[in-house]
């Protein structure tokens, strides 16, 4: 079995050893400043060139969208650094977590650098630069914040920064396209230039951040380093399940991608495309409701309850989803409160697999690892997802309007995602829990 992932006591630094005796809820919005600050700042190097449009523009002459281009390279890339997250955050220690954060968004800053100066030909390779390294940028955080009495909240609290900075970001750069005539290829660029210095605070701040107790340990199960064959161990003990959900992430993924990296002509399609602010509107409710509801978690002692009230917020996210798009089309909501249901849904089926699920599950079933790995499984399939709807979208569905399509991806979503996740619940019920001692 791995090594158990420890501090170093003769290094531990006065800020540590203060939060070390502090109460739950002091640590707890401690780390949620640190991480939402971390993240947050990551996405100014990830997501700012989806606010501009790059209209007419065409991949080498071919009838092949630039923007989807763009899209679709830098998920590869993203993909990549996720399967390559499968090793890396599994297996890093404490110590080189900062300097491995700082040196992925430079080097995610220098390649936005070379989609602002390389030629219109070249652009594409640069995008798929800056996906390389953000993929890992996720699975170093959590691992400050895992296994945890108040990881829900702790990893609720991280949550909301994506799905906040999401459209922030969007409405930031359309400001400095807009206000201060920065260009298309220089904006994310410019963005990244902004939110560097932040970004190094939140990563100082957030490796001050002590080890678990024994507490923690107690409830909810030690994490260890996973190294290869405790990987192929935690595969062979959860294969059906995961798979089960694999499959689900992955539709899910390119469902949430969809609607983010559209989201500017989708809204337009709806007649609201020259609305200030407009992403900020949608964004700030889902990431409240989110946090709201996977911060309840921190409440269930249970690990068992814990595990089946996640999937139960999953599954509803996933009706949502449909619902929503249901009234929209009667006409019984207007096109700003169904982007917000929709992103509601999508975020409160997405937001889970990245934090609370794996978390709870590795308490429930008392297996000794980090749910960092599980994480980041599910997220390798799920993005390769992500480009495979892009592709599909552009080849076989190009005469569909974005709207349209989305619209139909709802409702395939909301029934198969509901199914996919209820099977997955009832596998993983019978597949532990013989050692969780939990709150009992």
């Amino acid at each position: 079995m791995g090594e158990v992932i420890e501090p170093d006591q003769a290094r531990t630094g006065r800020v540590t050893a203060a939060l070390g005796r502090a109460r739950p809820g002091v640590l707890g919005l401690y780390a949620i400043a640190a991480a939402f600050t971390t993240y947050f700042c990551m996405y100014a190097f990830r997501k700012p060139f989806a606010a501009a449009e790059y209209e007419g523009l065409k991949l080498w002459g071919t009838a092949f969208d630039a923007k989807t281009a763009y899209v679709i390279a830098q998920i590869v890339g993203y993909t990549i650094s996720k399967f390559v997250g499968m090793k890396v955050c599994s297996e890093i220690g404490r110590r080189g977590r900062a300097r491995l954060l700082v040196g992925l968004i430079l080097v995610a800053w220098g390649a936005l650098l070379l989609f602002a100066v390389l030629p219109p030909s070249l652009k594409v390779f640069a995008i798929f630069l800056n996906g390389l390294p953000l993929g890992m940028v996720w699975g170093t955080v959590v691992l400050h914040l895992e296994g945890r009495r108040t990881s829900e909240f702790m990893l609720a609290g991280l949550s909301c920064s994506y799905i906040i900075a999401s459209g922030m970001v969007k409405d930031v750069g359309r400001w400095l396209m807009s206000a201060h005539g920065v260009g298309d290829y220089w904006m994310p660029v410019t963005m990244g230039a902004l939110f560097f210095p932040a970004f190094v605070v939140g990563v100082i701040l957030l490796a001050q951040i002590p080890q678990p107790s024994e507490a923690d340990m107690k409830e909810r199960s030690k994490r260890v380093r996973m190294y290869a064959g405790d990987r192929w161990s935690f595969l062979r003990e959860f294969f059906l399940g995961m798979l089960l959900l694999s499959g689900m992430y992955f539709f899910l993924t390119a469902y949430r991608d969809y609607r983010d990296n559209y989201g500017v002509e989708i809204l337009r399609e709806l007649g609201l495309g020259d609305r200030a602010g407009i992403f900020t509107q949608t964004e700030v409710p889902i990431a409240f409701g989110v946090m709201v509801a996977l911060s309840l978690l921190s409440l269930v002692r249970d690990n068992r309850m814990g595990l089946v009230l996640a999937f139960a917020i999953m599954t509803a996210g996933t009706l949502l989803m449909g619902a929503s798009t249901w009234l929209l089309e009667r006409g019984s909501i207007g096109g700003v409160q169904w982007m917000t249901l929709v992103g509601l849904g999508a975020y409160l089926a997405y937001v889970p697999f990245g934090s609370v699920l794996f978390d709870r599950l590795l308490a429930y079933t008392r297996f000794a690892g980090t749910a960092v790995f599980a994480i980041y499984l599910t997220d390798a399939v799920g993005y390769t997802g992500s480009v495979g709807l892009q592709v599909y979208k552009d080849f076989f569905q190009a005469s569909s309007t974005r709207l349209e399509f989305f619209s139909a991806l709802s409702y395939f979503m909301s029934a198969a995602g509901a199914l996919s996740l209820i099977v997955s619940l009832v596998y993983f019920l019978r597949r532990g829990g013989e050692g969780d001692q939990s709150g009992r």
